[in-house]
């Protein structure tokens, strides 16, 4: 079908390309032969006067039109999808939807595992992809690749909606064994002690404590980096190191590993970790009932406690 000359196919053609980057993956995700996506790819280039893609080794890599193009095609493909091709009643509990999530460990540990044990009460074929927190996340959510972001909400952009998830806190932890640490850190102290730090993604994005920090002009002695929150505990046993972490997962690991929370003399402002979605997706049935659930499990969260500093003993 053409719309003002346009094949509307071509715009299916050149979205499976932006989202592969590779003409043979392309052309299997929409089911065309190899020869007949070349050829789309010719007319694409021919309608937009654009060569749209260069070549390196077996990647495409788009030209600034391409890439101009391509949020607007994701959102109309999406839209005919959602409004027109999808109106079907959802039926949670026939439903078999994947949802794709990305979130951090902490809010997998405290806080989803709520919400799958609910899911799989209420619709048991529903299934989830849960990923880890990416440089492109804005990006993502643009091209409809993931559902929802679970994020500290200052790390969201204002392109898409959003809402409240919860309060938490972040709280200075150490190895019980540690002799370094006094009843009380001065920050001076807190500053200048060897810190096991989380960075996240290929371009080693800092965590929640090290933006505040940086927002400063402030810079701590970091002597281990860790892919995620979960990672920390164990890298602080034994060692006179320090980490800054959610207060709600060290209170998960306290149970089973040898942990103290050690007063701050300056503590960490409290943060809000929030959801958000495409805005294509605000009248999605779906998507609307898996907001709901998410809302309604965070609204059930007791408060963060206060972080009073404790040990448990040898």
């Amino acid at each position: 079908m053409r719309f003002k000359g346009l094949d509307l196919n071509l715009l299916v053609a050149l979205d499976a390309l932006m989202t592969e980057r590779n003409l043979t993956a392309a052309a299997r995700s929409i089911k065309l032969s190899q020869p007949a996506m070349s050829a789309a790819v010719a007319r694409i280039r021919a309608y937009f006067r654009d060569e749209l893609f260069t070549m390196r080794g077996r990647e495409l890599i788009p030209t600034p039109r391409a890439q101009g193009l391509a949020a607007p095609i994701r959102e109309a493909l999406l839209h005919i999808q959602l409004s027109i091709i999808s109106q079907d009643v959802f039926n949670p509990a026939k439903s078999d939807r994947r949802f794709r999530i990305l979130l951090s460990d902490f809010m997998t540990i405290v806080f989803f595992r709520k919400v799958l044990d609910r899911v799989a009460q209420e619709a048991p074929a529903v299934s989830f992809e849960l990923l880890p927190l990416a440089d492109e996340s804005d990006e993502l959510l643009l091209r409809g690749e993931v559902d929802f972001l679970i994020l500290p909400d200052l790390f969201m952009s204002s392109a898409h909606p959003k809402a409240t998830l919860i309060e938490e806190r972040l709280v200075c932890v150490a190895c019980r064994t540690n002799k370094q640490v006094p009843s009380q850190l001065t920050f001076e102290r807190y500053m200048s002690m060897g810190h096991v730090a989380v960075k996240f993604g290929r371009k080693r994005q800092p965590s929640i404590e090290d933006w505040f920090l940086l927002e400063h002009g402030l810079k701590r002695r970091i002597e281990v980096v860790v892919q995620n929150f979960s990672m920390i505990p164990p890298v602080l046993l034994d060692t006179g190191r320090i980490a800054t972490m959610p207060l709600r997962l060290v209170e998960h690991f306290e149970k089973t590993m040898p942990l103290q929370i050690v007063a701050l003399a300056r503590s960490f402002p409290a943060f809000t970790e929030a959801i958000q979605w495409p805005a294509f997706h605000n009248r999605d049935p779906a998507s609307i009932w898996m907001r709901e659930i998410l809302l309604e499990e965070a609204s059930r969260m007791a408060p963060p406690p206060e972080a009073t500093p404790r040990s448990r003993g040898p």
